[in-house]
């Protein structure tokens, strides 16, 4: 028989895993980064022992209380691994893992538990050898709310949300990390003192494969309210106001986000028959590998319209915002990226769908695209639930004399108003948090609208910029597949690893006069918005 040669019998393999809210995946991706399996552990469905809704449990008493048994989470990655294994995974050929998972999610390791990690039993399943590894049973998700009074708190200690921004990249926000450990430290005292580390749900999930206490990436403490994003250490005064002196030492030392961590546990070698020489790298949260995922580089801004909308970017420069985040760039440690989120996306587009259109989005499109650029001077703006940028609630049209009205005069231009509205206000906030547009600016859409080619060419003329699509879903799942690669083959720059992959397909480009159609309405509509905004007073509480 013939021996295959040396180059022949290498197939290097990677693997990137993806815990979410209400599942935990994976995908194993070749050295030409293509799918070749995937697997998933739905929460709800697959361990109903846990009793959680949508992946997370509501407390009773407190519904503003959200958190997911910490345990269900190293049960779900037993049962991965087992479909890995049914769906033909060869873990030999893996030669390097990275992971992605929920931000704001925290888990508060009982002291020992890193021992144990170290001392894992191949024979066992993990859900077992780590029961009592939790100094608190529960751990705080992004969905938690509960956290205003150390919220003001952490703002209060620096002077003010504007401050506070400037340091961490956002003010104070209930589900972020930071005033979820003053809670603990306040309230849970002992479970706080017994906590050998604290980890992120990324970080924590990394932890689970490196065999040791993982450390917080750059990008994902980025969302915590604690580290500088200047000096990317963790804050003096932040530390003291959230757990104390010992905190720092509970939390370890951040790294970057493609941090080679070193070889896999050897539990997984004993029990899955990896390599021993397979490597860990570091795992991040699911906005940065989105933002792997979707290869977001610079000039590239990308708008998911979905439920929320959401608007990721490359930023060169750090700068100050009191909406919105400014995150380290996952894949470049001298860069950054921004995040924009808004509550009024596809539900509210929806809305005046079935207001105007009887619920057709094929008549929606056809009122859209029959009515000139820039709606005869009429601009509209609708929040159908409270927004978080504007923080206004209701619909407000107005016309080409800048006249607040009831209501338009056809329903042509209450569509266009909504879709145009939209995207001016998203341009502002961009333009805003420091984006440079010029002639190399890109756009890269998704989300369930992303094929609503009606609206994609509205938001190419608002934007003066191309729209382009890619035919891949689970981008954060897949950025960490491609962060595996990465970190393992460092200093090769992050896009020469995976230019292999097809480029983003090109569906719209901007009129030639747009620029001078929306650059005025963009100014009217910052002008808008600070009027409307001066009548309102934000109560962050409730964000």
């Amino acid at each position: 028989m013939e021996t295959p040669s040396e180059d022949e019998a290498v197939v290097p393999l990677y693997l990137g895993l993806d815990l979410s809210t209400q599942q935990l995946k994976a995908v194993v991706v070749d050295d030409e980064l293509k799918i070749l399996h995937t697997a998933s552990v739905q929460f709800d469905s697959d361990l109903p022992e846990f009793r959680t809704h949508g992946g997370v449990v509501q407390n009773k008493l407190n519904s503003l209380v959200v958190t997911t048994p910490t345990l269900l989470w190293v049960k779900a990655l037993d049962m991965l691994m087992d479909r890995l294994t049914v769906c033909g995974v060869e873990f030999s050929k893996i030669v390097a893992i990275s992971g992605t998972a929920q931000q704001h999610g925290s888990v508060f390791w009982y002291k020992g538990a890193e021992e144990t990690l170290q001392k894992l039993d191949p024979s066992e399943f993990l859900h077992h050898q780590l029961a009592s590894c939790f100094s608190t049973s529960n751990s705080p998700v992004w969905m938690d709310s509960s956290t205003t009074v150390f919220c003001r708190q952490l703002e209060e200690s620096v002077g003010g949300p504007k401050k506070l921004s400037e340091i961490t990249g956002s003010r104070a926000y209930e589900r972020f990390t930071a005033s979820q450990i003053a809670k603990v430290a306040k309230l849970n005292t002992d479970a706080y003192n017994n906590t050998e580390r604290i980890s992120l749900v990324s970080s924590f999930l990394c932890s689970l494969f490196l065999g040791k206490i993982a450390p917080i990436d750059y990008a994902d403490a980025s969302g915590m309210n604690i580290m500088d994003l200047q000096t990317k250490q963790w804050n003096e005064k932040l530390l003291k106001v959230c757990g104390g002196a010992d905190l720092e030492e509970k939390l370890g030392k951040p790294v970057v986000s493609y941090t080679n961590l070193g070889d896999i546990s050897p539990y997984y070698v004993d029990r899955w028959e990896f390599s021993k020489d397979c490597k860990v790298i570091a795992f991040t949260g699911d906005n940065p590998a989105s933002m792997a995922g979707m290869r977001l580089g610079k000039g590239w801004l990308a708008i998911s319209l979905g439920t929320s909308d959401t608007l990721i970017l490359w930023l060169n420069e750090r700068i100050v915002v009191t909406e919105g985040h400014i995150f380290c760039n996952p894949v470049d440690e001298d860069a950054y990226m921004g995040l924009l989120c808004y509550k009024n996306g596809s539900l509210t587009r929806e809305k005046i769908r079935d207001k105007c259109c009887d619920g057709s989005w094929e008549i929606f499109n056809h009122l859209l695209d029959s009515t000139p650029r820039g709606n005869f001077g009429n601009m509209g703006f609708y929040f159908a639930t409270q927004e978080i940028n504007p923080y206004l609630q209701g619909d407000y049209r107005f016309n080409k004399a800048g006249e607040k009205v009831l209501k338009f005069t056809s329903l042509e231009v209450e569509v266009r108003a909504l879709i145009e509205g939209q995207f001016i206000a998203k341009r502002a906030h961009v333009e805003d948090i420091g984006f440079d547009f010029d002639e190399n600016t890109k756009i890269l859409a998704t989300g369930g609208a992303s094929k609503n080619h009606a609206i994609l060419q509205v938001m190419a003329d608002v934007f003066n910029a191309p729209v382009y699509i890619q035919e891949t879903s689970d981008s954060a799942m897949l950025g960490a597949a491609f962060q595996a690669k990465h970190g393992l083959h460092r200093p090769t720059d992050f896009f020469e690893i995976t230019k292999c992959l097809p480029e983003p397909k090109l569906v719209c480009e901007p009129y030639t006069d747009s620029n001078e159609i929306y650059a005025p309405m963009v100014e009217r509509y910052r002008k808008i918005a600070e009027e409307l905004e001066t009548l309102v007073t934000p109560n962050y509480a409730t964000q």
